[in-house]
């Protein structure tokens, strides 16, 4: 499976944003049993490049895609992917971080806001298109978005529970991310994995609702 067609079977991306990880492959395993697949660590969390070297390839074997976002220069997409990111994302348009993105063959969804540049993202390369911050617009502003660009994938995020998550997906969203609803920094920083995977659980079982 490529990294999208994960994303599109579970619906649904953690966004990682923690000031310490104890062990990055013992979170992505805790998300991974709790439904969730797809796993973004971010360059606001120290030492990200570090961890996704100490785990990405046996994360990989296990089926789990993991990658990086707040991705803002082409040099740290080049670490990234050099550290093993599947995927890279960024918070707004980084016409650098497309241009390494799609030379490594590596899916990069470009944040956007505004159908200009939904429409900008996807002449970048953009694999998705993540929007952001969706929790300003609502799900109608995705179905909206689909009028004109009824073939885009949008990605949206900020802002996505428990209780919007659905809403988004039946707007038409390719998938939802999640933030720290599922990943409390707090849960992350004290290794509790078991409750990490309950709320990966509780997230997942609410998208088939």
């Amino acid at each position: 499976m490529t990294e999208l067609d994960v994303l599109r079977a579970d619906r649904v991306l953690s966004v990682v944003r923690a000031e310490t990880i104890p062990d990055a492959a013992d979170l992505c395993h805790a998300l991974a049993a709790g439904g969730i697949r797809t796993v973004e660590l971010t360059f606001t969390t120290p030492g990200v490049l570090q961890h996704l070297r100490s785990c990405a390839e046996s994360v990989a074997r296990a089926g789990i895609t993991l990658g990086v976002g707040t991705v803002m220069t082409a040099d740290q997409a080049r670490d990234a992917i050099d550290a093993g990111a599947r995927f890279l994302v960024t918070p707004g348009l980084r016409p650098e971080v497309a241009e390494v993105a799609t030379a490594g063959s590596i899916p990069v969804f470009l944040g956007a806001l505004t159908p200009t540049e939904v429409a900008q993202a996807v002449d970048l390369g953009s694999a998705a298109v993540k929007i952001f911050p969706a929790g300003s617009m609502g799900p109608k502003y995705l179905s909206d978005l689909h009028g004109p660009y009824p073939d885009v994938e949008l990605l949206p995020s900020g802002g996505i529970n428990d209780g919007n998550a659905r809403a988004y997906l039946d707007a038409g969203a390719l998938a939802v991310c999640a933030g720290t609803g599922v990943v409390s920094p707090k849960h992350v920083a004290t290794a509790n994995w078991g409750e990490i995977t309950s709320r990966a659980k509780s997230f997942v079982a609410d998208l088939t609702r």
